[in-house]
């Protein structure tokens, strides 16, 4: 007897919502996808922030994995720099080309993580019905984990590539970036690339319905600075105040900066990514990307970017007071008070004219300046066809229609000294997520679950497009 017509449709439902499960089953469950979340679990709930010296136990970690995948040993490298462990795997090409090989960037270390700050334990892979929790779950060992297992699986699958492929794994990215110099620098195996994909940065844009808006591939980055700045004083006793204080004197300081807005920049690239990701947005922040596309010079729009962490850094420079260290004892005025400032410097601005500005904003010349290591400025990567039609081959599996658009991070990562070192790098991240959603650096850092296994075939297909028998 044939079915009434609601039942049949409420039957389609059900056998398309089956036929979901059974492949989002199939897709956790697969071998690939095992292996990933062994390793992605493994690394972050190893704390590989600056003070811990675990870098190596996840470099070694890692470089274990590679061998008994097949890599042979004299390929799998786990160089040291100080205390701080790089990894090098190098995936060796067949020879059929002549092509330079390609290097495919991420970081081990994470940033700080105090445990009593957070809800749930920072160094231990939690997840609810949405989201994984750990510090690092994006930044970034989501790239690492997700880049090594994929090499693993190339391998395993008999994949030969035509070029040398080389894992290049830094140890301080969040720091110092001692191995970072070495390896763009130091490394005349790894200076032969023709370019760098890098996974600390690029990825998909959802809005807060989880819809695509776009896929960015970093293409620029502002240069990174820090500044000490320094109140000194004789001090004295603390039942005799005086007037002039080193803590309300660097207090003043600190709170010119914070009323310092630098003047707005835009470039061509800045203002597509404005004008293309506007369009998708919609609404009041939506409206204001588009107007500040057509008319970067219109205040308001300006002032309503700026009201959003995740995109005044596109539209002007940007320094924040990031720590503070004061006194000597409760019961003695204090004789000095440091803050650290850090800025990320829009490209075309010198560092210099960063520091100047400060100076003037401070208006106290008893306020002292030292910068902090030395700041890298690096150029514009233009992009190249082959490497945009390869990473658009695999976010277009996922997201048919959306588009990819280049873009300048406002953080720093790796790729800087890459590019100095003259590899055009591009940061192609495989995630897709809300920027507003991701807490890197910041408290209850996340990754949504279904990010995490829709991007497990992200960097195989890209390598197969770029590295693939042709």
């Amino acid at each position: 007897m044939p079915l009434p017509k609601p039942l049949i449709a409420l039957g389609l439902i059900a056998g398309m919502a089956t036929a979901q499960t059974l492949y989002a089953d199939a897709t956790i469950r697969s071998e690939h996808a095992q292996k990933t979340l062994e390793i992605y679990r493994t690394i972050v709930e190893v704390d590989t922030s600056k003070r811990m010296g675990n870098t190596p136990r996840v470099a070694n970690y890692l470089a274990g994995e590679l061998l008994a995948a097949g890599f042979p040993a004299e390929d799998v490298e786990v160089p040291m720099t100080g205390e701080f462990a790089s990894l090098i795997v190098r995936y060796r090409g067949d020879g059929s080309t002549d092509a330079k090989p390609i290097l495919f960037l991420g970081h081990m270390d994470v940033v700080e993580a105090l445990a009593k700050d957070w809800e749930r334990p920072p160094f231990e892979l939690t997840r609810d019905e949405v989201n994984f929790y750990a510090r690092g779950t994006i930044d970034n060992k989501f790239g690492v984990s997700q880049l090594t297992s994929t090499f693993i699986r190339l391998k395993k699958e008999g994949f030969v590539p035509n070029r040398d492929l080389y894992l290049v794994f830094s140890g301080d990215e969040e720091s110092g970036m001692t191995t970072t110099r070495m390896l763009a620098y130091e490394r005349p195996d790894l200076a032969e690339a023709e370019y760098a994909l890098n996974s600390d940065a690029g990825g998909g844009v959802l809005d807060t319905n989880g819809n695509p808006i776009a896929y960015r591939i970093q293409a620029a980055e502002k240069t990174y600075a820090t500044w000490e700045i320094t109140v000194r004083n004789s001090g004295g006793h603390s039942s005799r105040p005086r007037e002039d204080n080193a803590i309300y004197d660097l207090a003043d300081a600190l709170k010119a900066i914070q009323a310092y807005r630098f003047p707005v920049q835009w470039s061509e690239m800045t203002l597509e990514y404005f004008q293309h990701t506007g369009e998708q947005l919609g609404g009041e922040l939506g409206d204001a990307m588009i107007t500040f596309a057509y008319d970067p010079g219109d205040k308001a729009a300006a002032a309503r970017l700026a009201k959003e962490p995740s995109y005044i850094g596109t539209t002007r420079t940007t320094c924040v007071v990031t720590m503070l260290q004061a006194g000597h004892a409760e019961n003695a005025l204090p004789q000095s008070a440091t803050a650290t400032v850090n800025c990320r410097i829009f490209p075309g601005v010198g560092v210099a004219e960063v520091e100047e500005t400060l100076r003037t904003v401070v208006g106290n010349d008893a306020v002292e300046f030292e910068m902090l290591a030395d700041p890298t400025e690096s150029p514009i990567s233009e992009l190249r066809s082959d490497v945009v039609a390869a990473v658009g081959k695999a976010v277009h599996s996922r997201y048919p229609d959306v588009k990819l658009i280049a873009y300048m991070e406002s953080g720093g990562t790796d790729g800087m000294h890459f590019r100095n070192a003259g590899i055009p790098t591009w940061a192609v991240s495989g995630v897709f997520m809300n920027p507003d959603e991701m807490f890197a650096h910041g408290l209850n850092e996340r990754v949504p679950i279904k990010a995490f296994y829709d991007g497990l075939d992200h960097w195989s297909v890209i390598i197969r497009e770029l590295a693939g028998k042709q």
